[in-house]
């Protein structure tokens, strides 16, 4: 199982998160991209839990609607695990070794890295450059994940009728997505620390990259379910209910002030305590500018109120803004969904590598 770079044909890539399952085909024709197709599938509520899958059949269902509403006729895909699933490190090796040397010599030397009997264990590795400190030895940056995290993914996708080309890690995804952002700044990354804040249903992933290299992950409990319920509650509304009314609007008139007002309030707490724990983890350097992901990026204003509590730019994440569209992919659905089709758009661009 390929979690690194391997020249492949356009493969679908497909995103589990907790709440949807996110399709996404991209296609390249010079040096600019095109979206050929994607969609949002719901998934009901308990399919996955921490990021965690628990059922796989309603993964492949939500799969199968997706594939339906996209039109897509691919057949490979990939898919990525949780950066909490996974253990990643950098390891030092002679760099006159071959890549079957290296994995030989990796096989030999894994239980000194992995707390797993390799038998549970899938891993891959990608040499990163030269050591600073010795040319003759380069950096090696190994991931590891238990079996069953990969294995429930790959089910799932063959499942709905689908190949698992590639399975990757959302944290390298994340990565590959912000080239793209990168791009679209005015003014130059280089030697820039750049938060990702992707803000999904349940769960707020931290994503710190440097120099657009990812040097920091961290995932804490808090999301848009949240707002949901508190909706569900104030309005006795059912789960379905209050999650289309927040999307849709028709909630009565004291919803903006009583209701959606204090969930922004917590947002920016999670936001700040999320880079506080950045800070304070031997980084000891500030955030230069911050990028909303997620389904929570989309709620009005919340990037002025980041800012302001902050004081540090904010931006809600695009990464099609430079692409071209196919006739089957509305602009405003896309443009509504783009913060939330990060991790998608990473995969995706795994086709290109």
């Amino acid at each position: 199982m390929s979690w690194f770079s391997r020249k492949q044909n356009v493969v679908l890539s497909i995103d589990i998160s907790t709440a949807a399952v996110k399709l996404l085909e991209l296609s390249r024709q010079g040096g600019r991209y095109r979206v050929e197709s994607y969609a949002v599938a719901p998934l009901p509520k308990d399919a996955v839990i921490d990021k965690n899958i628990t059922n796989v059949n309603m993964i492949a269902d939500s799969i199968k609607v997706a594939l339906k509403q996209s039109g897509s006729k691919l057949k490979q895909a990939t898919v990525a695990v949780a950066g909490s699933a996974v253990m990643t490190k950098i390891i030092t090796m002679d760099a006159s070794l071959t890549d079957d040397e290296m994995e030989e010599q990796i096989m030999i030397e894994a239980d000194q890295y992995v707390p797993y009997s390799l038998d549970e264990v899938n891993f891959d590795f990608e040499v990163q450059g030269i050591n600073e400190n010795n040319p003759e030895m380069v950096d090696v940056l190994l991931a590891a994940s238990r079996k069953e995290n990969v294995d429930n993914r790959v089910e799932a996708l063959s499942k709905a009728g689908l190949i698992a080309q590639i399975v990757d890690v959302e944290a390298f995804a994340m990565e590959q997505a912000f080239s793209l952002l990168a791009n679209q700044f005015v003014d130059s990354i280089e030697g820039q620390t750049v938060a990702i804040v992707d803000m999904g249903a349940t769960m707020t992933t931290l994503n710190v990259l440097f120099d657009g290299r990812s040097i920091y992950t961290r995932e804490q409990g808090f999301g848009g379910k949240q707002l949901t319920e508190e909706i569900q509650r104030r309005y006795g509304l059912s789960y379905e209910e209050a999650g289309l009314a927040k999307r849709h609007g028709g909630l009565p008139d004291n919803y903006t002030i009583d209701v959606l007002e204090p969930f922004k309030r917590a947002m920016v707490q999670q936001i700040q305590r999320a880079l506080q724990f950045f800070i304070s983890s031997n980084f000891n350097r500030d955030v230069d500018r911050i990028i909303l992901a997620g389904g929570c990026a989309s709620i009005q204003g919340v990037e002025q109120l980041v800012e302001k509590t902050l004081g540090v730019p904010v931006y809600i994440a695009n990464p099609f803004v430079n692409m071209t569209l196919s006739n089957k992919v509305k602009t405003q659905a896309l443009s509504g969904d783009a913060p939330t089709l990060m991790i998608a758009c990473g995969l995706a661009l795994r086709s290109f590598d």
